[in-house]
């Protein structure tokens, strides 16, 4: 596997420095994702994992973890920030369609369609059990 070139400020690396992955190892977080976390996660998630899920899981979660960490230490000064990749250049604008008020459809015609409404909402089978 061949090592990344990554220039980082000085935290202890040196620009253009080659980080190996014994050195990558030490600039992981610390503090990683427990097996207690897993178990709530999975509850919010309504998942049931299974003891074996939850190993990988918990694995998965903490090198996301250090990836993301791995990611800070970049140095991105002079680095635009984005709150979108459509910010990077106007030559893709004529891909989308002009963002125009259009007249909507009557609700008194879509709901007369549905098999159930409210009048005003569509009525839907509960999905979601708690």
């Amino acid at each position: 596997m061949q090592a990344d070139i990554l220039e980082l400020r000085a935290d202890g690396f040196t620009p253009g420095a080659t980080v190996t992955p014994a050195r990558r190892k030490a600039t992981r977080m610390t503090a990683g994702v427990t097996e207690k976390d897993v178990e709530r996660v999975a509850e919010l998630a309504h998942l049931e994992l299974t003891p074996d899920e939850s190993v990988r899981m918990q694995k998965d979660l903490n090198a996301i973890l250090d990836h993301v960490a791995e990611l800070n230490e970049l140095d991105t000064t002079g680095v635009v920030p984005l709150a979108s990749a459509n910010e990077l250049s106007d030559a893709h604008a004529s891909e989308f369609r002009a963002d125009v008020v259009q007249a909507s459809l009557d609700r008194a015609v879509v709901m007369a369609q549905a098999p159930e409404s409210s009048g005003a909402f569509f009525k839907v089978p509960k999905v979601i059990e708690r």
